[in-house]
């Protein structure tokens, strides 16, 4: 529970910096449809109905069902519960009505699915309850506040999200040597994965490996496709340790019979790959859009004869791999706004792109971050340099 406090004392100034006098959380059955909110500023599942109000004065309050009483009051994460038995609207409006908000925010957004939690059924119960009273017309969209509660990282979220990056940094050192010729997408994905549960930690998501060319990267699961001279490896994967995620790409040539390391087309994407990080890092400060970022990667691909990779540049981390928020991405319909959001100091990202060789694979990498005043401070050791076998 301790994050969730974190996040919960977090809310009253965000509040007040959107303008926002109140956010309401509005759920129910959340073990079967969660609100993605849930864990950072509710930390417990509940049945019934329930509304979790967070106020610009500093004011946490939850209204739930009877039975959910002594959860909340032993979280600490809230400084008033309120129960109900037969139905919640009478309590809801009586809630409303103390605290007269000139603005209610609710979780719906067009722009980011870690916003748009509240169901279109909860959606229409609410309404109900706010018929005949003033603050129907007050409901507007918590997007904002939604996504920088999840952006904005406490110090504890970072330390979780350093050792999941570490963890999987470690990880790959320690496997990468066993990684040869003869083995398919999927024992290479053996490897990691059985190294990720014998330290007690999860998959943040199914590993992809790609054998050369003969698959194409994506969220796609590992193949029977087999590592062959001349193929570059190339392997996406995180860790999820203590609920927050980490998410890298590695990369190993492997030689033909007479060759003593990898073609120069090979070591010049690899450097162009591991620049163009390095070079959009120091630009990830805070300020700066995500849009402005990652139009240095594309302007220094064309001027060296590379495609542009068709996919943002980098996305949160948090307890989701995808945490929503602000992307560093292009100006894009499917991104909607969240390119032009400015980064904020102790926001976490990747870094990722690539450059797909004919015939020999794919030359991605991807790299874990924070914004700091300073440029991106890499959460783990970087792969700077390409492994040759």
């Amino acid at each position: 529970m301790e994050i969730t406090r974190e996040k919960v004392r977090q809310t009253a100034g965000i509040l007040g910096e959107a303008g926002i006098d109140l956010w309401l959380v509005c759920v129910r059955e959340t073990s079967l449809m969660a609100d993605p909110v849930l864990p950072l500023v509710v930390g417990h599942d509940v049945t019934w109905q329930s509304f979790f109000a967070f106020t610009r004065d500093g004011r946490s309050i939850a209204l739930v069902g009877n039975f959910d009483r002594d959860i909340f009051s032993r979280s600490g994460s809230f400084n008033e519960v309120r129960t109900y038995t037969e139905g919640v609207g009478e309590s809801l409006r009586e809630l409303l009505g103390e605290i007269d908000p000139a603005s209610i925010a609710i979780n719906f957004s067009t722009d980011n699915p870690a916003a748009d939690g509240l169901t279109y059924g909860m959606y229409q119960l609410l309404c109900r309850y706010l018929d005949n009273t003033p603050y129907r017309e007050r409901l507007v969209s918590a997007a904002d506040i939604c996504s920088t509660v999840r952006s904005r990282k406490t110090p504890t979220e970072i330390d979780r999200l350093t050792a999941a990056a570490v963890m999987a940094e470690e990880i790959w050192q320690d496997v990468s040597p066993s990684i040869e010729v003869g083995m398919s997408e999927r024992d290479v994905a053996a490897l990691i994965d059985g190294a990720i549960a014998e330290r007690g930690a999860t998959n943040s998501f199914v590993t992809a490996v790609n054998a050369g060319d003969k698959t194409s990267p994506g969220h796609g699961p590992p193949t029977d496709a087999t590592l062959g001279p001349g193929d570059v490896m190339h392997i996406d994967f995180g860790v999820l340790l203590d609920d927050y995620c980490s998410d890298l790409q590695r990369l190993i040539y492997f030689t033909r019979p007479n060759e003593s390391s990898a073609p120069a087309e090979v070591l010049e994407a690899f450097d162009m790959v591991a620049g163009i990080i390095t070079e959009t890092g120091k630009a990830a400060v805070p300020g700066a859009t995500g849009a402005e970022i990652d139009a240095i990667a594309r302007e220094t691909l064309r001027e060296h004869g590379y495609p542009e990779y068709q996919h943002a540049l980098g996305h949160q981390l948090g307890r989701s791999v995808h945490d929503g928020g602000a992307v560093i991405g292009p100006p894009w319909d499917r991104y909607g706004r969240t390119p032009s959001m400015p980064l904020e100091e102790n926001n976490v990202f990747t870094l990722e792109l690539e450059i797909i060789l004919p015939g020999i694979g794919c030359v991605g990498l991807e790299e874990d971050m924070c914004v700091t005043p300073d440029g991106a401070r890499f959460l783990c050791p970087r792969q700077k340099e390409l492994i040759v076998r």
